[in-house]
């Protein structure tokens, strides 16, 4: 489509910027995440040749020390995280809003704003987040510590949490909290389910990443711009130890980070009102944000129905094939996020034209729950710079729990308002598996496990089982010996055995 043709509320983004703040680095600033947010956007603005006058709208990633009633801000925070950036960008936006958690958080934003400005609503957004958690744990409890404490006044749009269906109290009570555990229990799923060994597995997983930590070792904003071979990955050793079985350091979201990053979204006739140019408008074809069924409600535990189909709508709405895509940037906070996403797509892990434009989670940095804006920015650099098609960006937020899409390109094209709730009712009226109630010693047949070693020696081990009604249970033991077992990688569907105690479910036995 000519541009010249497009209606003037057509949503476009116009600019985008980056920072990092290394530990190490000569010039570092020890900003906090409001500075490191405020910088990106400083950066998305120049790039867009806008004051921050025109901004109307601004958006927030949360950190991960807001993202919950047990986060922890050892060196303060701001009492209102999207207005003290606007503060000191010299912004009054009408509108401010602090979104949920999720790594999907920017993602969406991008695909709400988009609807927003399409309908008059917004006419110039700011999107942006950032993580100072290298700083916050460098400093906390030091004499010479910064203080990130602010307050400032303003309206603000606060979503909440949004934990629903991210964790529950049954999870809770057996400790299986925390991310690398409740995704190795996937990830030993889907081992199963192709029909890999731990061996090969590990080696498919090295190999997967190991492209990534090319694309990390790239990039000026990346945490750790090492390059590795897929055995370095797969090899459990001294620094790369075992954080929860299947998976060593090296295949873990990077969490110690200190990154922003922020895009700016106006709409065409905005952008034609400041003279922004055609080459540097960047469209966004198809979207599409669905969300998945609690953990253990899954009939599949190595699968993610909702990440696929949130996958193929958005290219469909692009009027898209997969073999159209130039890049693509897919979530990978652990090989399970990308892998499930290849599978269900057609899509090969070493498809040569990568999976990732930052490097992944676990070598540019998982930024909190704003890794995905570095991913949009990085799109957009992408298509800018000439890429041979669009691009596509996954994003991922909980435990495989929520996906947010978009599709981007340089070239024009009308938006259209779509919405996902039919094909939420339909992803929401697949059969759920019940979770039982043990009232006494029962077997079961071993679903999925992992192993997650203890600081201070020995192992927990977490199992999932189904009865002989089909009905699911967790169980959890401390008893290295089973931990010992359960390594082996030999156990799904053999039976194993467990009792209830104080409210959870007690590993008792595992068969081979």
């Amino acid at each position: 489509m000519d541009r010249l043709h497009l209606d003037p509320s057509t949503p476009v983004l116009v600019g985008c910027g980056q920072v990092s703040d290394p530990l190490d680095h000569g010039d570092y600033h020890r900003w906090s995440a409001v500075e490191l947010a405020a910088e990106a956007s400083k950066r998305a603005l120049a790039d867009a040749g806008l004051e921050a006058s025109a901004v109307d709208t601004v958006a927030g990633v949360r950190q991960f020390e807001i993202s919950s009633d047990f986060g922890t801000a050892p060196l303060g925070r701001s009492n209102n995280f999207p207005r003290s950036v606007a503060y000191r960008l010299g912004a009054s936006p009408k509108r401010a809003v602090l979104e949920v958690v999720g790594g999907q958080g920017p993602q969406h934003l991008v695909n709400e704003f988009a609807r927003e400005i399409s309908a008059g609503r917004a006419q110039t957004v700011l999107l942006f987040g950032s993580e100072a958690i290298s700083t916050t744990r460098a400093f906390a409890g030091r004499d010479d510590s910064p203080d990130f404490d602010e307050v400032v006044e303003g309206d603000l749009e606060d979503r909440g949490y949004g934990l629903e269906g991210l964790m529950n109290e049954y999870e809770m009570r057996h400790g299986l909290v925390g991310a690398p555990p409740q995704y190795a229990l996937l990830e030993h799923a889907r081992r199963h389910r192709i029909g890999a060994d731990v061996g090969a597995y590990a080696d498919q997983m090295g190999r997967l990443f190991a492209p990534f930590t090319s694309v990390a070792a790239r990039n000026p904003f990346a945490a750790a711009p090492i390059e590795r071979t897929a055995g370095e990955l797969a090899t459990v050793s001294e620094k790369n130890r075992l954080i929860a079985d299947p998976y060593p350091r090296y295949m873990v979201a990077r969490d110690q980070v200190n990154q922003g990053a922020a895009v700016v979204m106006t709409s065409v006739g905005a952008a034609d009102a400041a003279g922004i140019p055609e080459d540097r408008r960047v469209y966004l074809h198809g979207s599409c944000d669905l969300r998945e069924l609690d953990l253990l409600d899954r009939p599949d535990l190595s699968r993610s129905p909702a990440a696929v189909r949130a996958s193929e709508i958005a290219l469909q709405r692009a009027g898209l094939a997969v073999d159209d895509v130039a890049h693509f940037d897919l979530y990978s906070c652990f090989p399970i996020a990308v892998l499930s996403v290849c599978d269900g797509l057609g899509l090969a892990p070493e498809d040569p034209r990568g999976l990732t434009l930052t490097g992944g989670l676990p070598f540019f940095g998982g930024a909190g729950n704003n890794y995905a804006m570095h991913a949009i920015a990085e799109a957009m650099n992408a298509v800018r710079s000439g890429a041979d098609g669009p691009v596509f960006v996954g994003a991922n937020g909980g435990t495989l729990s929520k996906y947010s899409v978009g599709i981007y390109s340089t070239v024009p094209r009308a938006f259209r308002v779509t919405s996902d709730a039919a094909i939420q009712a339909e992803l929401d009226s697949v059969e759920r598996v019940a979770v039982a109630t043990l009232d006494g010693t029962t077997a079961a047949v071993l679903e999925t496990y992992t192993v997650v070693p203890r600081k201070e020696g020995g192992a927990a081990s977490f199992v999932v089982g189904r009865l002989g009604d089909g009905s699911r249970i967790l169980a959890v033991s401390e008893d290295d010996s089973i931990a010992a077992t359960l390594e082996l990688g030999e156990s799904i569907g053999t039976e194993f055995t467990a009792r209830p105690s104080e409210g959870r479910n007690l590993l008792i036995a595992v068969g081979r």
